[in-house]
């Protein structure tokens, strides 16, 4: 099982990180160690003093699959949760001013809580979804999957000419705008709609 996570996959939140608006999706990848499950706390980890949340729309994929054609790509994920995929920024500033790879600063260990995850039929329009993020009760990003550069379909399309998807791995859709730092103490609640899908601490 995997992690496939898209990176500037929202216009707005590209340029906060004042990166260019990608032509083709970005992907990168976290092993199974990162998921944080049933609202276990977070616990911050010694090597970063710039932890940022990235809240995002995850697709869990039901069937295996590869150079999966974009018409066909609903078929290959059966239910949507919300996940957050934390980001040492300090560490993932260094490795890009030193042109090195950056998992050291998306991969470690318990990076992606997840919530429950919904089965699609119970969710509408996957394609305008709304969802939020709220620390200690106040707001501090929302988005909605409307403004996604890149489609579902064509993530999947995309992603599976390079690497197969298999059942169980799951799709981090990317952040829209206004990501940041937490810290200790902190309570991190994230909604889909009116849905609670996660709610966890910070220690």
């Amino acid at each position: 099982m995997k992690i496939i996570c898209v990176g500037r996959n929202y216009r707005e939140h590209a340029q906060e990180m004042q990166s260019d608006i990608p032509e083709a999706p970005i992907f990168f990848i976290k092993p199974d160690s990162c998921l944080l499950r049933n609202n276990q706390p977070f616990f911050y980890p010694k090597f970063t003093s710039e932890l940022h949340y990235e809240l995002e729309v995850v697709l869990r994929v039901n069937r295996l699959g590869r150079s999966i054609g974009q018409k066909f790509a609903h078929r290959y994920y059966d239910a949507v949760t919300l996940g957050i995929d934390f980001t040492a920024r300090d560490l993932q500033r260094m490795c890009k001013q030193k042109g090195l790879p950056w998992e050291m600063a998306k991969a470690f260990d318990h990076s992606a809580p997840i919530g429950l995850f919904i089965p699609k039929e119970e969710l509408g329009d996957l394609g305008s979804l709304d969802f939020r993020l709220e620390i200690n009760g106040k707001l501090v990003q929302q988005g909605n999957t409307h403004d996604m550069i890149f489609s579902y379909d064509e993530l999947i399309a995309y992603v599976s000419r390079f690497v197969t998807f298999r059942t169980g791995d799951l799709l981090f859709t990317g952040t829209p705008v206004g990501v940041g730092p937490v810290k200790i103490g902190d309570r991190l609640q994230a909604y889909l709609g009116d849905r609670l899908m996660l709610d966890f601490f910070v220690r």
